[in-house]
């Protein structure tokens, strides 16, 4: 398919983005890619499913440990 640029931009047929409520539009190597947006934002997903251990001071001290391993 192909389409025009105008001034205003591309306007890209709704067939084409079924099922999708929201797309994140990128420019990588001279391409444009469109993606679905993810629904949550992957940084506020940390901590959800936090690694157990021994270690009682880990978020304290967690560039020591880092950088110990």
């Amino acid at each position: 398919m192909k389409a025009k640029v105008t001034e205003q931009g591309l306007l890209i047929p709704k067939e084409l983005l079924e099922g999708f409520d929201e797309v994140e539009i990128r420019k990588q190597n001279h391409q444009l890619l469109i993606v679905p947006a993810s629904e949550s934002d992957p940084i506020l997903q940390l901590g959800c499913e936090p690694v157990r251990a021994d270690i009682t001071d880990a978020s304290t001290n967690h560039d020591r440990y880092l950088l110990s391993s």
